[in-house]
């Protein structure tokens, strides 16, 4: 799997994990220099509470699309530290 946003491979992975139809990509997978911290933060009830990355590629930003729970409920303990996408960046096989 691949997540694309503005022409560029921000994550790519064969061993994306499947939750909520939304892909998580192991952290080792993403490509960091794409990937600024972001102070935004949202609760789930069974995973925990998430954390945000803005995205910048070629002097475009993309704020808070990706998410990631650096610690999680027990539910969620196999998502715990990936990286899953949205507003407008592609995952695609």
């Amino acid at each position: 799997m691949k997540a694309i946003w503005n022409g560029q491979i921000l994550a790519e992975s064969n061993d994306t994990k499947i939750i909520e139809n939304n892909h998580y990509f192991p952290p080792e997978s993403i490509h960091k220099e794409f990937f600024d911290s972001s102070d935004t933060h949202t609760n789930c009830p069974w995973k925990g509470i998430a954390s945000y990355y803005t995205i910048k590629v070629a002097g475009k930003e993309n704020k808070d699309a990706a998410w990631f729970y650096p610690e999680t409920k027990d539910l969620a303990k196999q998502i715990r530290g990936h990286v899953a996408f949205w507003k407008g960046v592609e995952v695609v096989e």
